[in-house]
């Protein structure tokens, strides 16, 4: 796709989306809210985006991070808010205290070219939902001033496929989660009932706008879709009944992310205040396997104490990297 083109789709985007934030319906929430005079609805943002930090992060897939030939890291931003608000959420400083600072458009897209001026392998948009119009205003400066790595919606998956459907052509890579299948755990863990059927949609226009993994020279994503899922203590049942979900509804060449790191945070209920255990995550990574997916990424060795990738944002650098 030729720079003009994307350019003129981004236009296009930014055309149709930014009037729904008057009246905000860009998220599943419909919160109906005017976000242009003041923060406001589920995720407490205004029409600017705010941003806690903008680093290169080595702890995300191999294909993003890159692997042994190209170890510069994926070019991370991470957005404060969010339209889901979990409650056992490890990036709660950002998400539930709204930990950052509002940034302009043209910083946002300065941020972006300065992170591919460090080397990284992609520009990786950290809950981006509540943010698109003001990612999508940047994206456009930037690639104006010589933006050319790929771009990546790493998202809770809660997305609406109204909004997505304005992305195709734009978005070079998406990172969904696919948290729960069960409505009652939704509810109660992230206050939304709908979550499995909106994010189940907005993970299959996701697939349809971006199916295969297309990899360089360096074994790093130039496109495609990995969705994640992290298994919740005691609740290894619906991760094995949302893969059979997965199973039936997507080719076996569909890329999954089965995460271990979970570590209660936060307002994490008593019931899963607990680490995951070795045998509930095999269980499902077992099942996985007996389903016959081809692109699987796993956290095999994650229980030991040091290995939880649980940031702190309120130091410069917020991970503890593995040495």
């Amino acid at each position: 796709m030729t720079e003009t083109s994307k350019l003129a789709k981004i236009d296009r985007a930014i055309e149709d989306l930014e009037p729904l934030e008057k009246e905000c319906t860009l998220c599943p929430r419909n919160c109906r809210v005017d976000r242009t005079k003041s923060p406001a609805g589920v995720c407490r943002s205004g029409a600017h985006a705010s941003l806690s930090h903008g680093l290169l992060h080595h702890g995300e897939e191999p294909v993003l991070s890159g692997g042994s030939a190209a170890r510069r890291g994926s070019g991370t931003i991470f957005f404060t808010g969010c339209n889901l608000k979990c409650l056992f959420c490890q990036n709660y400083q950002l998400s539930w205290l709204g930990q950052g600072r509002t940034v302009s458009d043209a910083e946002l897209a300065s941020l972006m070219l300065d992170l591919q001026d460090q080397g990284a392998n992609n520009i990786n948009l950290v809950s981006p939902t509540h943010f698109v119009v003001a990612i999508l205003r940047a994206l456009r400066t930037a690639i104006v001033r010589g933006l050319e790595i790929p771009l990546v919606y790493n998202s809770n998956g809660y997305d609406k496929v109204e909004t997505l459907e304005k992305l195709a052509g734009i978005i070079d890579f998406y990172l969904p989660d696919l948290k729960y299948l069960s409505a009652r755990l939704s509810k109660r863990y992230s206050g939304a009932d709908d979550y499995f059927a909106r994010a189940g949609a907005a993970v299959q226009e996701m697939f349809f706008q971006q199916p295969d993994l297309v990899l360089n020279e360096h074994d790093v994503a130039v496109k495609g879709m990995i969705v994640r899922h992290l298994v919740l203590p005691g609740h290894a049942d619906d991760s094995l009944a949302l893969l059979d979900w997965v199973s039936r509804t997507f080719p076996k060449t569909i890329c999954l992310s089965l995460m271990s790191q979970f570590k209660p945070c936060y307002r994490a209920p008593e019931e899963i205040r607990r680490p995951l255990t070795p045998r509930e995550y095999k269980t499902v990574v077992s099942r996985a396997q007996e389903l016959g997916f081809e692109n699987l990424f796993l956290q095999s060795d994650i229980f030991e104490p040091d290995e939880h990738l649980v940031p702190d944002f309120s130091r410069p650098e917020p991970f503890r990297w593995k040495k």
